[in-house]
């Protein structure tokens, strides 16, 4: 065992990416290096900003795990009013949603042109970055730490049956080139599909279950690097995170990073879909419903038509399978995934925590962030509607206050 690892569930890394857009039109401005200095990280103390693939993208972290979520709400707050604070001298602030609803990639999108913007370089050359699934997606990131490859196996099966489900409840990009998608999660459609120049890249999106980080090294890693050599003779982007998947090992931190939470309009949404997201995981980690042999067992191809079916429909979407649902201790043999939701929060007490109630609520009440912006956005989704939409959403933003009907 690591002696510096940490425990799981022991502390927890949180990444937001926001869209940097233009005062007025709300349309993305390309100004990060502005804004970060051409530094590309900021450092402030317990958290960086730092920049990623595109120029109107900024993320905000927690430089070191921490050892409890809710804390983390206020500070998160207190990191994006400082960032909007030297973005308006720039006639700038910061949107918050998992996609900008009316940006045209190929025309807008801007690479990182600093510190390794080769990394970048290659990855648009292999991947064409200049197109939803790269340069218009926003995420949270959730990282939780294990110890030893027993903790890994354990964590990475818990996590593994609970990606499906995700979007169900974080659900936030129903609107892309300036309409309705189809999907609630537009941005885990675009993402899912950005890679098919190497599908070793993201696999099924849900990973396969492995058991240790040889195992993993061996099966998933290693044909990856080879697959990617040919196209990168300078072994650029042969590090771990070129594994694209919904949720990846982090060895070089000992941590498992989930990957398909849309970012919500404030932090106290985020951390709200965390908690939730993190209490179920360690149910599972703990085979309160489910033995880890039975975890494990349950194929990705099943794993991988939930998490379709909840890209496209969110809370509504028909879960029929009665095997997947039992693993979840869930009672019945089909149900939409809004009511496992409500299963699963309640199950974990956190309909009455103080901390996480109320923005559960909003979410089990008037369903994720994406329903809530079709119903405001209008039948029509005119460009009025949704510049309307989305600013209230920004001010949502700086304000950390829920986006409510």
């Amino acid at each position: 065992m690591n002696a510096a690892a940490l425990h799981a569930f022991s502390a927890y890394g949180i990444e937001l990416e926001y869209m940097i857009v233009d005062r007025q039109t709300l349309s993305v401005l390309p100004i990060a290096d502005r804004m970060l200095r051409d530094a590309g990280e900021v450092d402030r103390g317990k958290f960086g900003w730092s920049n990623e693939l595109v120029l109107h993208l900024v993320e905000i972290k927690n430089h070191r795990p921490d050892p409890a979520l809710e804390p983390l709400v206020t500070e998160f707050q207190a990191e994006v009013a400082q960032i909007n604070q030297r973005l308006q001298p720039m006639g700038a602030r910061l949107m918050p949603s998992a996609m900008h609803p009316w940006m045209n990639p190929a025309i807008e999108a801007r690479l990182w042109p600093h510190h390794h913007a080769s990394i970048y370089q290659a990855y648009d050359r292999i991947f064409n970055c200049k197109q939803h699934g790269h340069a218009n997606v926003q995420s949270m990131h959730v990282n939780l730490p294990f110890a030893d490859d027993s903790e890994f196996a354990r964590l990475h099966a818990a996590v593994r049956l609970l990606l499906p489900i995700l979007p169900a409840l974080a659900a936030s990009s129903p609107i892309a080139d300036g309409m309705p998608s189809g999907y609630l999660d537009t941005r885990m459609q675009a993402y899912s599909t950005a890679y098919h120049r190497l599908p070793s890249v993201i696999g099924q999106m849900i990973p396969d279950t492995l058991s240790s980080r040889a195992e993993y090294e061996t099966q998933v890693l290693a044909p990856l690097y080879r697959d990617i050599a040919a196209l990168d003779p300078p072994g650029v982007l042969q590090h771990e995170w070129l594994n694209a998947r919904g949720a990846i090992p982090r060895f070089e931190r000992n941590a498992v990073e989930l990957r398909v939470i849309d970012v919500q309009e404030c932090p106290q949404a985020d951390l709200a879909i965390a908690a939730a997201a993190t209490a179920v995981i360690r149910m599972i980690f703990d085979t309160k419903w489910s033995p880890l042999t039975a975890q494990q067992a349950i194929g990705t191809s099943d794993l991988v038509k939930i998490l379709n079916a909840c890209i496209r429909d969110a809370e509504l979407a028909l879960i029929g399978d009665a095997e997947y649902l039992r693993l979840l201790g869930f009672p019945d043999r089909r149900c939409q995934a809004g009511e496992l939701w409500q299963h699963l929060i309640q199950t974990t007490a956190l309909d009455r925590s103080e901390q996480w109630r109320e923005m559960l609520r909003v979410i089990m009440q008037q369903g994720p962030l994406a329903r809530r912006i079709l119903r405001a956005a209008g039948p029509n989704c005119s460009k009025a509607h949704l510049q309307e939409t989305y600013r209230v959403l920004c001010d949502c933003l700086q304000a950390g206050q829920m986006f409510v009907d």
